[in-house]
């Protein structure tokens, strides 16, 4: 039973999952938190799609099904799915980020984990990211993101012509993406970012600029928030035309036909966000899925589960990476 066609999301309408619930305290991890049962799976969904989707609740369910016991949580901006599907077109993104913090923390059973795994489809990824940077409490372990926009978007995807609410949302562009009035409601232009329009995006850009760390003010809480996780595990699709580059998913810049590599970037080399301390302990790993936009398979997605996510225990330790001196890289 292959969801490749419910788990198609960004700027076309999408199918992702339901219910769980969330929440606060964090605590340091120790012997006696490790046994058997699986850590909660925290899961964020895409644009125009919505928490309690079948599709969404099909995820879930092969979460449990490879590691029996799993607690899944499906983060939501209102309990009524079409509200919810409407807050992935509409609404501040850094109080959605908030929201979904506060919802965490206060859940009974989450904020008593000693961490949770986190999924992040498409735009959920770099949500979660910013979850992890600005509050991760409970902390995440492991972070998995399938085609997210962790550099951003460099174009808009047309709407289909019966998606009224993608249309209505869009409709707040009006060819300027960096007005405060826009920054603030349109979700996908907070992770819109042209290197046309470079100085613009950091000086008005509502999320990406920041969680990033592109500024001249450097949060190190964000570095070493992000550094804490075992493992970032960065899903590019291979042939996704919905997200435009499609190496944002693996923190790579594009300009025109030149593309440049994460590992070579300054952000990597002088550790804005904490991805080359992750590297060097083997946590950072980049992947490929076949197919277009979240045309995901069970199999990938078992695979996946049963490798990142299940008892605290079976946390994936990676072998170090080794530190290449004269030209290769560090």
């Amino acid at each position: 039973m292959a969801i490749s066609k419910q788990l198609k999301l960004l700027f076309t309408s999408g199918s992702l999952i339901a219910a769980a619930l969330a929440s606060p305290v964090q605590k340091p991890l120790n012997d006696d938190d490790i046994d058997d049962t699986p850590l909660p799976l925290v899961i964020w969904h895409g644009l125009g799609d919505s928490y309690s989707a079948a599709g969404l609740r099909e995820v879930g369910a092969l979460a449990d099904a490879i590691n029996p016991g799993t607690l899944v949580y499906f983060i939501r901006m209102d309990n009524d799915g079409s509200r919810d599907r409407s807050a992935t077109f509409l609404g501040n993104v850094t109080e959605q980020v908030a929201k979904a913090c506060a919802d965490i923390a206060a859940h009974p059973i989450l904020s008593t984990a000693p961490a949770i795994d986190a999924l992040g489809f498409s735009q959920g990824g770099q949500f979660l990211r910013g979850y992890i940077e600005r509050c991760n409490n409970p902390p995440v372990r492991n972070l998995v993101t399938f085609g997210s926009q962790h550099n951003g978007i460099s174009a808009f995807r047309d709407c289909p012509w019966s998606d009224w609410v993608c249309r209505g949302a869009m409709a707040l562009l009006k060819g300027n993406a960096w007005t405060q009035f826009v920054q603030s409601r349109l979700v996908p232009v907070q992770y819109y970012r042209n290197p046309d329009e470079y100085e613009q995006y950091l000086e008005h850009s509502n999320f990406l600029a920041d969680i990033n760390n592109e500024r001249m003010f450097k949060n190190q809480t964000y570095r070493e928030n992000l550094a804490k996780l075992e493992n970032l595990v960065l899903y590019m699709f291979e042939d996704d035309t919905t997200v435009v580059p499609k190496e944002t998913a693996w923190f790579e810049e594009v300009n025109g036909t030149e593309i440049t590599p994460l590992r070579a970037r300054r952000m990597y080399s002088e550790d804005w966000i904490g991805l080359r301390e992750l590297d060097r302990k083997g946590g950072l790993h980049f992947r490929t899925a076949p197919g277009d936009h979240m045309q995901l398979t069970d199999q990938l997605l078992n695979e996946t589960f049963a490798e990142f996510f299940g008892p605290l225990k079976k946390a994936k330790k990676s072998a170090p990476r080794p530190i290449t001196l004269g030209g290769g890289d560090l």
